[in-house]
């Protein structure tokens, strides 16, 4: 196994795992276990270090999953600068946040799954995709279930995905399968982002938002927004903000954020989540 450890002040496992851009994660001997594809690693918190454990071979794969090579130090400064409180607040609290390279393939069957739909029900349907038609492997001695690529994926029809609890969506997974079975979702990222941002779209059930989940998530195009209901709330509430539409209130704050604009969503996001879960509490 290869270990490394990293300034927990910019590399917070939790706030990183817990702010929606990712699914395949458990708690785990108090920390917790990332899986992404066909491989896994560890992470916990040692002090004021977070410890990354993997296959010695993965360690590469995982420190690119990470970002580990960018400066967040400089990300968090420039929302702390941007002269909106409210921005530097969630910042402040969410300076741990890194935005992940995801698998292309994993992502956009994830965000697929994240239509209308919560986090604890998109993981329990992805983990029974895995179960399903994923290879079975393990990592320190525990069991699971690799991502499914599109090739096995598209072996299925839409039945079988509505039987697993997919609903609706089960349409849009059937379809894009076999899409993404013929073309490399990893070769759309050689495309500029609008024309990305495009090719998402083209696939059956992407909208603008999940679209611009993929982009951030899985081709690391930080200067896509993803507006949903929390970001919504303080595009209105925080910043007295009165476009209706989420496509302009995305280019809102890509216009206002460029290519900083995908950290600072999620610094937002994350923020704004935990305080309304807290006064709902």
């Amino acid at each position: 196994m290869f270990e490394s450890d990293f300034d927990a002040k910019y590399f917070d496992a939790a706030s990183t795992l817990d702010c929606g851009q990712t699914f395949r994660f458990e708690a785990s001997r108090g920390g917790y276990i990332v899986y992404s594809g066909g491989r896994a690693c560890r992470l916990w918190r040692r002090g004021e270090r977070t410890v990354l454990r993997c296959e010695e071979a993965d360690d590469a794969y995982f420190a690119h999953y990470f970002d580990l090579a960018r400066d967040y130090a400089e990300i968090c400064g420039r929302a702390l600068s941007c002269g909106i409180p409210f921005v530097a607040e969630a910042a402040r609290a969410g300076k741990g946040i890194r935005i992940l390279n995801q698998d292309a393939e994993e992502t956009i069957f994830s965000f697929l799954l994240s239509q209308n739909n919560n986090i604890p029900r998109i993981r329990m349907l992805i983990g029974r995709i895995c179960a399903a038609l994923g290879e079975e492997l393990s990592f320190e001695g525990e069991r699971y279930f690799a991502f499914p690529r599109a090739e096995k994926l598209a072996q299925k029809g839409e039945g079988f995905y509505f039987s697993l609890g997919c609903g609706y969506r089960a349409k849009y997974i059937a379809a894009a399968a076999r899409i993404l079975a013929e073309e490399s979702a990893e070769g759309y990222a050689a495309l500029p982002t609008e024309q990305l941002r495009e090719k998402l779209l083209s696939l059956p059930g992407v909208g603008p938002k999940v679209a611009d989940c993929v982009l951030l998530f899985a081709y690391h195009r930080t200067e896509s927004f993803p507006v949903d209901t929390w970001i919504e709330k303080v595009y209105r509430e925080e910043l007295g903000g009165t476009l209706k539409d989420r496509k302009k209130i995305a280019a809102y704050f890509a216009g206002l954020f460029g290519e900083a604009g995908g950290y600072i969503q999620q610094y937002i996001f994350r923020y704004e989540r935990e305080r309304r879960t807290k006064w709902q509490g």
